[in-house]
């Protein structure tokens, strides 16, 4: 890819410069460098802008805004306490009601809306974005990194570096500890940990007529044991815009490379329904959620016997290699075009079902130059830092409070499956569902700081310091704003102070927080449990 470099300077266009060869090799200076223009990197970039340092925000796509530009249209704050989202969340969250008139934060948007605000607030802060490069190497003199190389051949140096990437690929070539998968319930203690059976099997055929185990289905279950770790995370999927408008469609289009055998197990469940006379809608694979404009977005569907999720196929991404996961990626899209082809073609599928598919299309106002589908894979988990303080399943259920609090959290701790396991020739069952009740918890500062002896001028508010079940109540892009957020202003305290990262003194950052309206404490009078909010049951 071409990198380009906008600079974003009140009161003037952003300006477009393709990089030469001389250029890519330049030594490029900040007082804080952010990888990771996901909305977590977006606020961490902006806020320590604010505090008056410079600041140079790295995003290797050719696109601000992660998943919230990318098909995911919503806060989540249908299952989240609401007086949680404070400081640049939530002002991101008020200038999108701005754009549409109501006065009020607006939790449920447009791709290409967010991205519009998402480039306003960076030009208004006079953030220098940098697209099209991602993390090659990074060079450290004992635990302090003093620069990093991106794919290009650009190196950059900076007093503080912040890694709020989906993946932490930063932090991983930092030489900064780990884990990817789920932790054992050994482990931590955690009673929602490891691998974990749903407790209905699916009755479908699982092998083909060699035996073999059909495309989708990763293990025999009886090779796996509740509760130990597993090397995998949760499922990644593409969240598509749709339209049901016929004048707002594009076509889909159909895979780059199609094999009907990849649905084999859809197709044998649908045909088993049709001879058993049971009825089948598009809604019973698919999810499918309104939003504005004759907008809709396609997400995996939990309950489904087959979805948008690619069970298997995230499993090599969080430690790949960039070429790697190009091939990840172009796999995960071709699994979810060709299903949408199956859907719509195939003679297994009922002609009703058929119809529905046949009905939807692309919508034509998103994601316009790159063929209306969305920029980025949602990768729902990759890696976890294992920081100062590792957050577990206890700190987001019942020991709430931290001294070194930075923001809160109010979301389900929300897994979606890994895999599905054979039980035998003809019964299998989904793996790896966590669904638990949501309650505010404090988000410690510890959490997004490396060990001093692995690297003092690192944080990193993605790919923070929790297992995988406490992950699952961070990894919400509202959520990262406001860890995002904390990490900006303790970037620039470090960076100013030139002081280690972890020196910070946090009863000053936190007292910076609060000014900004970020939420740190707990407030007397507002719930803290989300019992009032509809799901379905724990699993």
């Amino acid at each position: 890819m071409n990198r380009r470099t906008f600079v974003f300077c009140a009161g003037a266009a952003a300006s477009l410069a393709l990089a030469s060869p001389s250029l890519a090799a330049e030594v490029r200076e900040a007082d804080v460098v952010v990888y990771g223009g996901v909305p977590c990197g977006i606020a961490a970039a902006i806020t320590a802008a604010r505090e008056g340092v410079k600041v140079r925000l790295i995003e290797p796509t050719q696109h601000v805004g992660g998943l919230s530009t990318s098909g995911i249209n919503t806060a989540e704050s249908e299952h989240m306490l609401k007086w949680t989202i404070g400081g640049f969340a939530d002002e991101f969250y008020r200038r999108l009601g701005d754009h549409y008139g109501t006065g009020q934060p607006e939790y449920f948007f447009e791709s290409s809306v967010a991205e519009k605000v998402y480039l306003e607030m960076l030009k208004e802060a006079k953030v220098e974005v940098q697209f099209g490069a991602a993390v090659d190497a990074v060079t450290k003199e004992g635990a302090q990194i003093t620069s990093l190389t991106l794919t290009d051949g650009t190196k950059l140096t900076a007093k503080v570096f912040v890694d709020a990437s989906y993946e932490g690929d930063l932090m991983a070539r930092a030489g900064v500890k780990y884990a990817v998968g789920r932790e054992s319930k050994a482990e931590f203690g955690e009673e929602a940990a490891g691998i974990r059976f749903d407790k209905v099997p699916r009755q479908a055929r699982t092998v083909d007529a060699e035996g073999k185990l059909l495309p989708g289905i990763s293990a025999w279950a009886k090779d796996l044991t509740e509760g130990e770790a597993h090397r995998a995370p949760m499922n990644y999927n593409f969240r598509l815009t749709v339209a049901k408008d016929p004048k707002l469609q594009v076509p889909i289009p159909a895979p780059q490379h199609y094999n009907a055998a990849r649905y084999s197990l859809l197709g044998g469940w649908l045909r088993n329904q049709t001879a058993q006379k049971k009825s089948v809608k598009l809604a019973d694979i698919l999810d499918l959620y309104g939003r504005r404009n004759g907008k809709f977005e396609l997400n995996n569907k939990q309950s489904a016997i087959f979805s948008l999720g690619h069970f298997g196929g995230q499993f090599d991404w969080p430690d790949a290699s960039h070429e790697e996961r190009a091939r990840i990626y172009a796999d995960h899209l071709d699994y979810t075009l060709g299903l949408l082809h199956f859907l719509a073609q195939d003679e297994a599928v009922p002609a009703n079902v058929q119809t529905e598919m046949k009905a939807l299309g692309l919508h034509k106002d998103e994601f316009s130059d790159n063929g209306h589908l969305p920029y980025q894979l949602y990768v729902r988990e990759a890696r976890r830092m294992r920081g100062v303080y590792v957050m577990k399943q206890a700190d987001v259920q019942t020991d709430l409070r931290k001294p070194d609090s930075i923001g809160m959290s109010s979301h389900f701790i929300d897994c979606h499956h890994v895999q599905r396991v054979a039980l035998n020739e003809n019964e299998f069952v989904n793996e790896g569902r966590i669904w638990r009740m949501g309650y505010a918890n404090q988000i410690p500062y510890r959490a997004l700081t490396p060990q001093s002896a692995e690297c003092t001028n690192l944080l990193v508010p993605g790919a923070a310091s929790y297992t995988h079940v406490a992950f699952c109540t961070l990894r919400l892009e509202s959520v990262w704003m406001i860890t995002g957020h904390a990490a900006g202003i303790a970037a620039a305290m470090a960076a100013q102070e030139g002081s280690a990262v972890q020196a910070v003194k946090v009863s000053t950052l936190q007292d910076k927080l609060r000014s900004q309206k970020q939420v740190v404490d707990f407030i007397p009078g507002l719930p803290e449990k989300c019992e009032h909010l509809n799901g379905p049951p724990e699993f």
